[in-house]
């Protein structure tokens, strides 16, 4: 509780010494708002679910599904913990009179890396190049922990709020990237896929796997 504390101090002082990056930090706290968030998950469920079923694989409408699963999973556990545990707002050591059921963990955290988390996922397999991949992959996670910094940054919540958020999403995406390894399995390795290879100068260009 402690370190806390102190880290929380660290982002207020930084907060008061660098308003310009109070902006920026606004909008990336904003990501984990469903009203952002959700579209951007269904955009890539949508993208994956067509793909896979045009390409016919036999389990196309799982890796979709797990990551819906996901999160609508993410509002019954924050919710269940919030409840349960009650931990006042960031610099306080009392809930306050608005009935509000805690902080930990932070569900905008938790919102946010789950749909960026599971839209990478959905993705990834999509893109033919492993440059690209992985820079994809860098920007999620980056983007996913930014959201989180900013939610401390302007005071929203506790550090210990975020990290439970993002140990919540790591789990919940473990299962989705689950279900992505077993799709791809049970397609086989003849199944038509976009990450198989492209034609470059008439030769095949297959890329390694994920």
């Amino acid at each position: 509780m402690d370190r806390d504390w102190s880290v929380l101090g660290w982002f207020r002082r930084a907060a008061a010494a660098h308003p310009w990056l109070n902006g920026p930090a606004q909008a990336l706290s904003d990501v984990g708002n469903v009203q952002v968030a959700v579209p951007l998950l269904l955009a890539a469920v949508v993208c994956a679910g067509l793909r896979g079923r045009a390409g016919g694989r036999p389990l196309w409408w799982l890796p979709p599904l797990a990551a819906v699963a996901a999160m609508a999973a993410v509002p019954l556990v924050v919710g269940t913990v919030k409840s349960a545990v009650a931990r006042p707002a960031p610099g306080k050591v009392h809930l306050g009179p608005d009935g509000y059921a805690g902080f930990f963990p932070s569900g905008h955290t938790a919102t946010s890396a789950v749909a960026v988390g599971a839209a990478a996922l959905l993705v990834l397999p999509l893109v033919p190049r492993p440059a690209v991949r992985r820079s994809l992959a860098a920007a999620a996670v980056l983007l996913a922990a930014a959201v989180g910094a900013a939610l401390v940054w302007h005071g929203y919540h506790w550090p210990l709020d975020v990290l439970a958020s993002w140990c919540l999403a790591a789990s919940l995406l473990s299962a989705v990237a689950a279900a992505v390894v077993v799709a791809r399995t049970a397609a086989g390795p003849g199944a038509p896929a976009a990450d198989s290879g492209s034609a470059v100068g008439g030769e095949s260009e297959v890329d390694p796997a994920m």
